[in-house]
């Protein structure tokens, strides 16, 4: 089952997606500040959105929409390519430590 989120009909739809990659980072959060509302006076309103750098990091920044740079295709293509390449060459390691494991229990 897929999650769903629901926008009121009077807000406009943020521009980017829930785990979208952009120049900043993946988006990990959105959230909105309404017009008329506090937050929004102080702050601006409109869409925020929470990011990580790197899968590997600990950081988190909070950018509004204007703040955030989209990948190109290809830079997109070259960063999921790169991240395949990385899982096939672990899961080529695993498989070698699989069979050492399962020669070594043969041998036993």
């Amino acid at each position: 089952m897929q999650a769903t989120i629901s926008i009121p009909q009077h807000w406009p739809y943020p521009r980017f997606n829930l785990e979208q990659r952009t120049q900043q980072g993946i988006i990990l959060g959105l959230y909105y500040y309404p017009l008329g509302t506090e937050l929004a006076e102080q702050f601006d309103d409109g869409w925020r959105y929470v990011l990580m750098p790197n899968k590997n990091s600990d950081e988190i920044s909070y950018l509004q929409e204007n703040q955030i740079q989209p990948l190109t295709p290809e830079e997109l293509f070259s960063e999921i390519t790169a991240e395949i390449n990385f899982y096939q060459q672990q899961i080529s390691i695993l498989n070698r430590q699989l069979t050492v494991l399962t020669q070594g229990a043969n041998n036993g």
